[in-house]
């Protein structure tokens, strides 16, 4: 009996699983229907935007994605495996990593502090806030490399809540990245910060997906950025989604244009 050949390995191979999925997402809040029927893919090592006016849905996608409020109806999948039903904690332990449009630091500790405290849980360790370990521990180990890698080792002594917000920023993207996130969830990671800090940010944003292989979905409402940044991105309208496509075929399509007249998206 001969070997199998190469194409016949490839021919029974089955596919490999998107990094998300979103399978007809809906959330229903009393008589108002907030998301109806949002479904789309993104494919590992993918960075994808996604835009729309206020209202449009798209912290409440996140949300529901990231496992804060449960769906009316529909799947998360991360992986191929179903999350919907699972604790934040639990996404967390299965790859997905987010932050908010807020701050999510503990400003009264130091920059060191908290990048070594994101380190230690996902080394199996507790967040103890009383007793800090030497220097030379894996965990410290992790937040000096992560401080490196986002351009704030000269800050680690820093309190947090004394940093500028870009900087904040890159702290709270550092400690997302101590946690080896496969799927990261960035809301709106540009929002107050000043115009000199932004290339900065974006170019920690672009080493997610170039130096660790994350997988991205953001929303952020400075376009020059995003377009810069992302291979595809997702519209949300009232709560549908208008389009998914590159961004030059999302700028084109009169849906989009139409939907947005009088909207700088």
């Amino acid at each position: 009996m001969s070997a199998p050949t190469q194409e016949d390995e490839g021919a029974s191979s089955p596919p490999a699983p998107h990094a998300l999925e979103v399978r007809d997402l809906s959330l229903r809040i009393g008589g108002a229907q907030i998301l109806d029927g949002i479904s789309f893919t993104v494919p590992a090592g993918q960075i994808v935007g996604v835009i729309g006016p206020n209202g449009a849905g798209k912290t409440t996608l996140f949300n529901l994605v990231s496992g804060v409020h449960q769906p009316s109806g529909g799947q998360v999948l991360l992986s191929g495996r179903d999350v919907t039903r699972s604790s934040i904690s639990r996404r967390a332990l299965a790859g997905l990593g987010r932050t908010f449009q807020t701050s999510s630091l503990f400003p009264g500790l130091s920059v060191h502090e908290n990048a070594r405290l994101a380190a230690q849980v996902r080394q199996g360790g507790s967040v103890s806030l009383v007793r800090f370990p030497r220097r030379t521990d894996p965990a410290s180990r992790r937040a000096d490399q992560l401080l490196e890698e986002v351009g704030l080792a000269h800050r680690s002594g820093h309190r947090a809540g004394d940093l500028p917000h870009g900087d904040k920023r890159k702290l709270e993207i550092a400690m997302l990245l101590a946690t080896d996130p496969q799927v990261v969830l960035l809301d709106e990671p540009m929002a107050g910060v000043a115009s000199g800090d932004v290339p900065g940010l974006t170019e920690v944003i672009r080493g997610l997906h170039r130096d660790h292989g994350c997988t991205v979905l953001m929303v952020e409402h400075h376009m020059e950025v995003l377009l810069g940044l992302v291979e595809r991105v997702a519209v949300l309208h009232f709560g549908h989604l208008l389009a998914i496509d590159t961004p030059e075929a999302v700028m084109a399509d009169p849906t989009v244009q139409s939907a947005y007249l009088g909207e700088a998206v």
